[in-house]
């Protein structure tokens, strides 16, 4: 916590005009219209096939016009425009897949029960592919409103409640990935320190102490209030906070002690009379991960057939610019501690071990791995190996074997296990992976305390559904190269 300098970065108070709700309004209404569009594309396109087909019958037209016009009604329903899921595409995704299982369902049952002769592609053919649309615009609509808050529009002003320590982390995780939607424009302390008029946390003022919170909301025009593990605020203090808050329409976050531990894993109980949250172990063992491997190894040797030309042609061209073989081995180390050899495209010269003892002073790494972004080692075709990530694709020969997967922690080498704390051996409870986490969040311009909190955040919410969605983010990772040296 320091004094506000001059030309220091700050936070301002004030409400700029599009940080007001109206955009969430912009973004539902929007929303709405895309899915009616939708709705209307995925029934002319199913009735247009079936005309074709000449397996059209006329009275069923009324029929898809009615299923057309409802279906923003089911994706209602099922929370797809509720304030809270703006831009969150998990929810949003869900939202559309539930009103399309519901809507299918109820169409099958009514048409039984009533006898009626429903085509039945409208329920096998008609409601996925109007999944599918949904998910594809829905997807569409996110990314451009993840493009405004890039610029710095349709944000909610936050304030934060907690310790200087835990505030400032959450700031600088904020400011990092904007696309969540949070600004954070005032703090409120344990303690308001007296005498200091021009506090702040990283360029944000401090403004009051735990008791002045609904007043700071007011001041800055808030929209939501953060609350962090603190052991000053209790349970009797929060609720009375809540209540303040509630009469402003003010959402309140309250943030769990246990750092990294998705939704999913947990729930809240009521156990004599307390409200308590549950937490599930994560599923190291068993059926999801004997489907994980099985998913792991189809895939990688489907993509080997797949791109075994492509394969083919970065070792002639490894060969034919620079002396050497084309493939790398190291020492990396796995699940449970146990070593096994990674496979790579060498993308340095020969000596490149040798020549590092005489680069170290230059290292720009994150404290614990060797990185250069101007490598001399690195070979003219390895440079462009590496932006594309390409030079990793000889990792699929690992995933096959059983020594990683797709999806999961980065693979270390030994000396960097040497350094490892009691802490961070929790990553050694999964097989490493060729992408994860910390591939789609910045790569090696993250620090070593960064990637480590990503490789335990993905060990503990561990899921097929997660590993999926960082494999469709990995695409957009590699075609943006950063962080890539």
């Amino acid at each position: 916590m320091t004094a506000v300098a001059d030309g220091a970065f700050r936070t301002d108070v004030s409400r700029a005009p599009w940080d007001s709700k109206e955009w969430e309004q912009g973004y539902v209404t929007g929303a709405v219209l895309g899915d009616l569009a939708c709705s209307a594309v995925a029934f002319a396109g199913l009735i247009g096939v079936r005309l074709l087909m000449d397996a059209f019958y006329w009275p069923e037209l009324p029929l898809g016009v009615l299923l057309a016009l409802l279906w923003p009604l089911a994706v209602a329903f099922a929370g797809g425009y509720q304030s809270h899921r703006v831009g969150d595409g998990p929810d949003e995704y869900r939202s559309v897949l539930q009103a399309a299982a519901a809507m299918a369902s109820l169409v099958a049952i009514v048409a039984y029960v009533t006898q009626t002769p429903v085509a039945r592609s409208y329920v096998m053919i008609g409601f996925p592919l109007l999944a599918i649309t949904g998910c594809l615009f829905r997807y569409g609509w996110r990314k451009r409103l993840h493009h405004r808050r890039s610029q710095g529009e349709c944000l909610r002003r936050m304030v934060v409640v907690g310790h200087p320590g835990s505030v400032s982390d959450l700031i600088r995780q904020l400011r990092r990935e904007r696309y969540h939607g949070m600004q954070v424009v005032a703090v409120c302390l344990p303690e308001y320190p007296l005498g200091s008029l021009d506090c702040e946390i990283d360029g944000v003022p401090v403004l009051g102490d735990f008791a002045d919170v609904a007043e700071v909301v007011t001041k800055v025009s808030g929209d939501a209030v953060a609350v962090l593990a603190c052991p000053e605020l209790d349970g009797i203090a929060l609720r009375r906070m809540a209540w303040r808050l509630a009469e402003t329409d003010t959402d309140l976050f309250v943030a769990s002690a246990l750092m990294d531990v998705a939704g999913p894993r947990t729930s809240v109980r009521p156990v004599a009379g307390l409200p308590l949250l549950h937490v599930e172990h994560p599923v190291l063992s068993g059926m999801r991960q004997s489907v994980k491997n099985a998913f792991d190894r189809l895939v990688a040797g489907l993509v080997l057939l797949l791109l075994s030309p492509l394969l083919l042609a970065i070792v002639v061209m490894i060969r034919s610019t620079s002396e050497g073989p084309a493939l790398f081995t190291q020492v990396r180390v796995g699940k449970n501690g146990r070593e096994f050899l990674v496979f790579k495209f060498r993308t340095m010269i020969v000596e490149a071990e040798r020549v590092r003892v005489d680069l170290a002073a230059l290292d720009e790494g994150n404290g614990v791995l060797f990185k250069m972004r101007n490598d001399p080692r690195v070979t003219r075709i390895g440079t462009w190996l590496r932006r594309y990530s390409l030079d990793e694709l000889p990792q699929l020969l690992n995933v096959l074997r059983g020594d990683m997967s797709l999806v999961g922690p980065r693979p270390p080498l030994p000396s960097e296990v040497a350094q490892y704390g009691t802490d961070v051996h929790r990553r050694l409870v999964v097989k490493p992976g060729m992408t994860g986490l910390w591939q789609v969040s910045g790569r090696s311009d993250l620090s070593w305390e960064e990637s480590v909190r990503l490789d335990l955040r993905y060990v503990e919410n561990w899921s097929l559904t997660l590993d999926l969605q960082i494999l469709w983010k990995t695409w957009a990772a590699v075609v943006r190269g950063t962080g890539a040296y």
